[in-house]
């Protein structure tokens, strides 16, 4: 890897976390406090938690940011651990929504995006379009990242160290899993995780073989936040 590629993955990876930071904590606002009043409430049934959980990842676009208001919950007593196994549960089928988003193809508009989440900041005074357009511009972020990323891992698919590796990944998927979970442990993102091998992915540098071991260590990884 050059210089220019290192230090624009790294750019990359910084924009794509704040990108996410924003748009969790723009949809989290625009939701409003009653969030944990819906966990505690609605929870009762193990079937109807794992459907809230599902519910609130996806509007919340973080699975982390629901696990961590439900050990809050526990340990305020306002939910037990079999109510909050079934949301967890469902936090995991919502974050795959979370996924999607970053496989839709729509990279190329990725910055305007950031325009319209900008405008929408600044120019209503109504909370509520504000953090609709935080979400927006973090949305924005997270795909010009992506782009960004993937067209600075273009020229690794003639390197034939770098395809010997990531084949070596599909051969190998315990190390797949281990070397993925740890990174997604230090950077607190299993969507970031699998962004990195959906840019590999786009440039043909990843197949479904090498990619799930890398799904199944980020999802592992995730659970030391």
């Amino acid at each position: 890897m050059t210089n220019a590629m290192l230090f624009t993955l790294f750019g990359g990876m910084c924009l794509l976390l704040h990108g996410m930071r924003l748009a969790g904590e723009g949809l989290q606002l625009a939701a409003g406090a009653r969030l944990r009043q819906v966990l505690s409430t609605l929870t009762k049934n193990r079937l109807r938690g794992m459907v809230v959980g599902t519910f609130v990842t996806a509007i919340i676009q973080s699975s982390t940011a629901t696990t961590v208001m439900l050990v809050s919950l526990v340990n305020s007593g306002l939910m037990n651990l079999m109510q909050a196994m079934a949301v967890i549960l469902g936090a995991d089928i919502g974050t795959t929504l979370t996924v999607q988003l970053l496989a839709f193809k729509v990279l190329d508009y990725a910055l305007v995006l950031v325009g319209l989440g900008f405008l929408l900041r600044v120019l209503p005074r109504r909370r509520l379009a504000q953090y609709f357009g935080q979400a927006m511009m973090g949305f924005g972020f997270i795909f010009f990242a992506i782009k960004l990323m993937a067209d600075a891992m273009l020229p690794l698919r003639a390197n034939p160290i770098f395809v010997a590796l990531i084949a070596d990944l599909g051969d190998r998927p315990l190390l797949g899993i281990l070397i993925a979970a740890i990174f997604s442990a230090i950077v607190h993102s299993s969507a970031a995780t699998i962004a990195l091998a959906l840019t590999l992915a786009l440039q043909g540098g990843m197949t479904l073989a090498s990619a799930l071991p890398v799904i199944l260590g980020a999802n592992i990884g995730t659970c030391a936040t």
